[in-house]
């Protein structure tokens, strides 16, 4: 279906009839005329200007009308023009204790190790979300910003690559990770997430407990969906009880699971990307496809050879003794 973007040009055409009426009783030139020599040996008549023809002024009101119609900006919508989608911030919080350095995980027929297993499926799940901000925070004896939060994914996938197992020792100061991670995400729509990748409950080896992290993330309302790689460590009695992967998850609204292979931790992130999908919103506008080229020449070919027929016309009056 065709539209008119600018549809009140076509009422500028209205005195057209009225005009083209009056010219052709009264026909009118509308190009220059030719050049004549007047001298008074020559009759009147060779030194007269001759009116324009009644099909050059056909052709000139067709013009005209043709004009109108490309000011009026004819187009043919066509599908519409998906909008950029709104990614979310967030932000993987990843133990990087010795223990991560086990290679009890397989993947191709080859053992590898935690480690390894963990870089290789959040590989995937980066790149599979081109719209979001990421950010890295690494524990072990205490808490560092790996990355900031970019969108520049290439650039997060090459510091995953960079991990050093016990870098930060064996400790794990879990609930400065997760305060890291909190201060990192921006608070805005749509809300930010938090992944918690470990390999043991959190353990109170930094300044801010994880129970105080977990308060601070219940109060912000950022869910944290915790990877728990293997089998929990059990607590003794004297160590200080603190909320274990699974409470924080639950009492977040993040999701939880327990890892024992690749395929287990390949379910665990795409249930994550369901929970935290990228926000697409309705398209608002059209691709069109514009026609004013097709008026607009018609127009100018119009004119061209009503401007012919008027220059025959001429020299054939100036030829004639």
């Amino acid at each position: 279906m065709i539209e008119f973007a600018r549809p009140a040009a076509l009422w500028l055409s209205l005195p057209l009839p009225f005009w083209l009426a009056w010219s052709w009783r009264r026909p009118v030139s509308l190009c220059l005329p030719l050049a004549a020599l007047r001298h008074p040996m020559l009759p009147a008549k060779a030194q007269s200007t001759p009116g324009a023809s009644r099909g050059a002024l056909l052709m000139r009101a067709a013009a005209v009308s043709f004009l109108f119609v490309a000011l009026a900006q004819p187009r043919q919508p066509l599908g519409w023009i998906a909008p950029a989608p709104i990614g979310r911030d967030i932000a993987l919080i990843l133990d990087i204790s010795s223990s991560m350095s086990r290679d009890d995980f397989a993947l191709d027929g080859k053992a590898i190790t935690r480690m390894a297993m963990v870089q290789r499926v959040l590989h995937d799940f980066i790149d599979s979300r081109p719209s979001d901000r990421f950010s890295v925070m690494v524990f072990g004896g205490g808490a560092a910003v790996l990355t900031p939060p970019t969108r520049d994914r290439q650039h997060v996938l090459r510091q995953l690559d960079r991990l050093q197992v016990g870098a930060l020792g064996d400790y794990t100061a879990s609930g400065d990770a997760l305060a890291l991670a909190l201060r990192s995400v921006r608070d805005e729509q749509p809300r930010p997430a938090l992944i918690f990748v470990g390999d043991g409950d959190p353990a109170n080896a930094g300044d801010m407990q994880p129970a105080e992290a977990l308060a601070l993330a219940r109060a912000l309302q950022v869910p944290v969906h915790t990877m728990q790689i293997g089998s929990a460590m059990t607590a003794t009695a004297d160590e200080d009880i603190q909320p274990t992967l699974a409470d924080i998850a639950h009492l977040t609204g993040g999701r939880h699971a327990v890892v024992r292979n690749v395929d287990d931790a390949r379910r665990f992130l795409r249930l994550v990307d369901a929970v935290e999908p990228t926000i697409r919103p309705a398209p608002k506008a059209r691709r069109m496809r514009e026609w004013y080229p097709l008026p607009l020449g018609a127009a100018l070919l119009l004119l061209a050879l009503a401007g012919s027929i008027d220059a025959r016309i001429q020299r054939r009056q100036a030829d004639r003794p």
